[in-house]
C-alpha cells in the first residue's frame, strides 16, 4: 500500500478578514469530508501570530488529490468557498512521511496503562488456565507448550506498546500467524477465545475503563478474525511483517 501524503497550505490572513476566512473553511470542510481521497484534515491557527493559518490535509496519495479530488465537483465547490483567499497562500506543498515518527509520553501506551509486563503475564496465566478446561477451545490447544503463555504475554505486551520482546525472541507477525496455519479454527471457537480473554482480563485485574477495554477488545476481534482466516485449509501465509502496534483509537484514556 502506498503511504499517504500530507498536504500543507499555509495562509497569511489579515486579521480583519480572519472571521470570514474561518467561516469559509467551516463551509468548505464539508467538501473535504465528502472526498473519498481525503483521509483527514485540520485547520490550525498560530498562537503567536493570529494572522497565520495552516491547513493540513492527509490524502490517500498525491495523485488522488491531483487527479481525483481536484478534477471533481467537490473541488469546484471547495474552491467556491475558499478561492477568494488564494492570494494569501504562502506555501502549498505535499509531503511524504519518513521513518522518523512516534508518540510522546503525554498519552500512555495501552501497555503502560494496563500495568506493564506483570499485567500481561497475569492475563495469559489466567486465560490459558481457562482455555485448557474449556470444551470448545481445549482441542485447539492440545499439547500446549509450557512456555506458550509467556510467549503470548510478550506478544500482547509488544502489540499494546511495550518493549519488542516478542520480535526479538520469536519473530514478527508472520511467526505468530504461522502458528495458526492448518488449524481450521471455527467462528464458535474464535468467539469463545474472545469471551474467555475478557473474563481473564477481569480476573487478572486489567483496567476496566471503557477506553482501555474498547481498544483491548478491538485488538482481540481483529487478531482472532485473522487467525480464523489464516487457519483455513487454502490460506496463504502472509509475507513477513512487523508485530502490529495497537493504540487507543477513537477514545484516548480518560484522565480526569
Amino acid at each position: 500500500m502506498t503511504a499517504h501524503t500530507v498536504e500543507y497550505i499555509r495562509y497569511l490572513i489579515p486579521e480583519q478578514q480572519s472571521a470570514q476566512f474561518l467561516a469559509a473553511y467551516n463551509r468548505a470542510a464539508a467538501h473535504l469530508a465528502a472526498a473519498p481521497q481525503c483521509v483527514d484534515y485540520e485547520l490550525a491557527r498560530s498562537e503567536e501570530d493570529f494572522e497565520h493559518f495552516v491547513l493540513r490535509v492527509t490524502w490517500t496519495s498525491t495523485e488522488d488529490d491531483a487527479e481525483g479530488f481536484r478534477e471533481s465537483e467537490l473541488f469546484a465547490d471547495f474552491i467556491a468557498e475558499v478561492g477568494p483567499f488564494a492570494g494569501f497562500i504562502e506555501e502549498m506543498r505535499h509531503y511524504k512521511p519518513t521513518a522518523v515518527r512516534g508518540t510522546g509520553a503525554a498519552v500512555p501506551t495501552l501497555y503502560a496503562w494496563a500495568g506493564g509486563a506483570e499485567a500481561f503475564a497475569r492475563l495469559t496465566e489466567v486465560f490459558y488456565g481457562k482455555v485448557l478446561k474449556d470444551e470448545v477451545l481445549a482441542p485447539v490447544f492440545e499439547g500446549l507448550a509450557a512456555e506458550h503463555a509467556a510467549h503470548v504475554a510478550s506478544w500482547f505486551g509488544e502489540v499494546f506498546g511495550g518493549p519488542p520482546a516478542y520480535s526479538e525472541t520469536q519473530g514478527g507477525h508472520g511467526h505468530m500467524v504461522a502458528k495458526h496455519l492448518g488449524k481450521g479454527i471455527t467462528e464458535v471457537q474464535r468467539r469463545r477465545w474472545v469471551n474467555l480473554l475478557q473474563d481473564a482480563a477481569d480476573e487478572a485485574g486489567l483496567p476496566t475503563d471503557a477506553e482501555f477495554r474498547s481498544a483491548f477488545v478491538a485488538y482481540a476481534e481483529w487478531g482472532t478474525r485473522l487467525a480464523v482466516h489464516f487457519s483455513a485449509p487454502d490460506a496463504t501465509p502472509p509475507a513477513e511483517q512487523p508485530v502490529p502496534r495497537w493504540t487507543w483509537g477513537a477514545a484516548p484514556p480518560y484522565q480526569g
